[in-house]
């Protein structure tokens, strides 16, 4: 199934894209990046002041490819999967609500699966962008983002979009089983068509990459 269908561009993200970002560097001692980087970016503000609302998606890929571009890819990853379970932390315990977790934590893992999913795909617009987000539930379940905006920062040769499957691994984790386990076979950065996560909870099975 296809989310609420994507804002006419710019689009726009939500600021835990930025936020989660921000707190991870500080908390690194922004492993050596200078802030010299963000002024000449005109992002300067956000280390002192991340945003509290939805922000132009040009302005959060801009930050995310200073911090890719300034830092060992390795290091760079690193930082991009500490965001994401950041957001996602964010989310539970702000956006959804604790009556909610309860009953997903306490419900077979399809139907918790099932639920969870149709919540991030009525919230894609937060994550995507002007990108088209898609799903398809099952075991394993598979998002699917088609014109990632947040996609890496340029062409490379592995999956780049640590921030979204990071997001996705923490949610699936806490609220539908612990052993869920989140691969993104197929990314734009790589010249596949879409960003493809591969969504499973069963342990012992493996997902394959794109050529």
């Amino acid at each position: 199934m296809e989310g609420p269908p994507p804002p006419s561009s710019p689009g726009k993200i939500g600021p835990n894209a930025v936020t989660q970002l921000v707190l991870a560097l500080r908390d690194s001692g922004f492993n050596g990046i200078s802030t010299s980087k963000f002024t000449s970016a005109n992002l300067a503000a956000w280390l002192t002041h991340p945003p509290t609302v939805m922000v132009d998606e040009r302005d959060v890929v801009r930050l995310h490819n200073i911090v890719r571009a300034a830092m060992p890819r390795e290091m760079a990853d690193a930082l991009m999967t500490e965001a994401g379970k950041r957001t996602a932390d964010y989310l539970l315990a702000h956006r959804i609500p604790r009556f909610v977790q309860f009953i997903l934590k306490h419900l077979p893992t399809y139907m918790a699966a099932i639920i969870l999913v149709s919540a991030i795909r009525h919230h894609a617009w937060t994550f995507a962008g002007s990108g088209r987000f898609k799903t398809h539930s099952g075991s394993p379940t598979i998002f699917e983002i088609i014109g990632n905006p947040l996609c890496g920062g340029g062409p490379s040769t592995t999956p780049a979009c640590l921030w979204h499957a990071a997001v996705f691994l923490r949610l699936f984790q806490v609220l539908v089983s612990p052993h869920t386990s989140v691969i993104e076979t197929e990314c734009e950065a790589t010249g596949c068509d879409c960003c493809r996560f591969i969504v499973d909870w069963r342990p012992n099975r493996r997902a394959k990459l794109c050529n």
